[in-house]
């Protein structure tokens, strides 16, 4: 470009010396549209060695590898002086040490979880890993019939990528009746409960209950509880231990944490 430079300057100088000369009748015409014919000749020659510049500064830029962030290259897909083909992955960069969590979720669940959900991932020894659901999968694979979900861990502790982890998603918070699981029994298909009410016949501090049975509505079961939608009102008694032997009208006696070592238990 230096070269196309310097020749346009010449140019401009024998373009004006000949517009001088002309004038004084000491050349012709004909000359002088040649020079006038090299100015516009070594600008357009500039105009190409410009463009030359900057394509050979775009195919250095190729050559180039910058990376958007700050972070740790966790995995080099490709060697120094490989040829590789456009599009093709060559580094993978984990971002400012975080991590992200990948689940496959069923159709039906995916369309219930939103962009800023909050996850909880369960990392190595039990630790409890928090993040935030970043993009939620628009379309589901046609043979599994799932969606990915991708969440950010900004904290991941003790995880690492390429790691296999479980996590829930909290969808939402609520209150709810729950009684421990072991509470429900499930006879012909429906799901009972066993109330538990005084003995109109015993004392005041009898420790003899009645055994009321009561079909429920249950709902989510999470870990060791169950919620129950309808069908028992909060802070009604119902057997915990023995429930499957146990029927409507019964009666039992309620045993005290400590000779049972479960409070609220009944036999």
């Amino acid at each position: 470009m230096a070269q196309a430079q310097a020749a346009l300057e010449l140019a401009r100088a024998n373009a004006a010396r000949g517009d001088s000369l002309v004038e004084q009748g000491l050349i012709s015409s004909s000359d002088s549209d040649k020079l006038r014919a090299d100015l516009l000749s070594a600008e357009a020659q500039l105009v190409t060695a410009q463009a030359d510049r900057d394509a050979a500064r775009l195919r250095l830029g190729f050559a180039t590898l910058s990376a958007p962030d700050d972070g740790i290259i966790s995995a080099r897909l490709v060697q120094p002086g490989q040829v590789v083909s456009a599009g093709s992955e060559l580094l993978r960069l984990i971002r400012r040490g975080r991590l992200e969590w990948r689940a496959d979720l069923a159709e039906a669940d995916l369309i219930r979880v939103k962009p800023g959900a909050i996850v909880e991932v369960s990392g190595p020894a039990d630790v409890l890993i928090r993040g935030q659901v970043r993009a939620v999968s628009p379309a589901v694979d046609p043979a599994t019939r799932t969606g990915l979900l991708y969440a950010d861990l900004p904290e991941p502790g003790p995880l690492r990528a390429g790691m296999f982890a479980e996590g829930r998603i909290l969808l939402g918070k609520a209150q709810v009746k729950v009684v421990p699981r072991e509470c429900v029994v499930f006879r012909d298909g429906f799901a009972y409960l066993f109330v538990v009410k005084p003995v109109e016949a015993a004392g005041a501090g009898s420790p003899l209950r009645r055994i009321e049975q009561r079909r429920v509505d249950i709902g989510i079961r999470q870990g060791d509880v169950t919620e129950i939608r309808s069908g028992l009102e909060a802070g009604e008694r119902v057997v915990r231990r023995g429930a499957g032997f146990v029927g409507n009208g019964d009666v039992v006696r309620e045993v005290s944490e400590a000779a049972d070592g479960a409070p609220g238990t009944t036999r």
